[in-house]
C-alpha cells in the first residue's frame, strides 16, 4: 500500500482523501504530489518522501491519475535500473493507493523547487518527453539529500543497494 499526499490545488481534481491513512508498506513510501498546469496539457508532479526521486505524468484524465501512477513508476524505476524484485513490490505496493492531504511542509517545498525546475527545463515542443524529464531531474542536487546521497538518483542507487540481493524490498 502506498499514500500519495496531494496538494490543495491537485485534491481539487482528484477527489476526496483518505482520513487518517495506513503508513506505506513500499520500500520507497509515501509520494508528494502537484499539478503543473503547463498548457497544451497539464502534467502531474509527483516527488518520493525517502528518495525525493521525481516523476512527472501526464494528469489527464485526473481522476485515472492513481491508476496510472503504478504504470509510470514502473517505467521509472526502469529507467533508474532498480533490480526487478523492488519494481515488483514498488509497482505491487502503489496499485493499492491512498490519497491523502499533505503532511511534511519540507517536502511540499521540495515539491515546488522540482515544478520550478520542470518548468526550466522542459522542451516547449510537443511530445513533452516526460520520463526524460524526470531522469533530468532525478540527477539535481537537494539541500535535504546533501547529508546522505546529494541527489535523488544516488539516494535511490544507495536504498536499493542497502537490500539484501533477491531479498525483500520492503522496509
Amino acid at each position: 500500500m502506498t499514500t500519495v499526499r496531494a496538494t490543495r490545488k491537485l485534491l481539487q481534481r482528484l477527489g476526496p482523501t483518505t482520513p487518517d491513512p495506513p503508513a506505506s508498506t513500499s520500500l520507497l513510501g509515501d509520494w508528494y504530489a502537484t499539478y503543473l498546469p503547463w498548457r497544451p496539457r497539464q502534467i502531474a508532479l509527483l516527488i518520493n518522501e525517502r528518495t525525493l526521486l521525481p516523476l512527472l505524468m501526464p494528469l489527464a484524465p485526473a481522476r485515472t491519475l492513481l491508476q496510472r501512477f503504478p504504470d509510470h513508476l514502473a517505467e521509472l524505476l526502469n529507467a533508474h535500473h532498480t533490480p526487478p524484485h523492488v519494481n515488483a513490490a514498488e509497482v505491487a505496493a502503489a496499485r493499492h493507493t491512498n490519497l491523502a492531504t499533505t503532511a511534511n511542509r519540507s517536502l511540499v517545498g521540495s515539491l515546488n523547487e522540482f515544478a520550478f525546475l520542470a518548468e526550466h527545463h522542459r522542451d516547449r515542443a510537443e511530445p513533452l518527453d516526460l520520463l526524460g524529464l524526470s531522469l533530468k531531474l532525478s540527477r539535481v542536487p537537494c539541500g535535504p539529500l546533501f547529508k546522505r546521497h546529494v541527489s535523488p538518483d544516488r539516494e535511490l542507487a544507495a536504498l536499493i543497494h542497502d537490500l539484501p540481493p533477491g531479498g525483500p524490498a520492503l522496509s
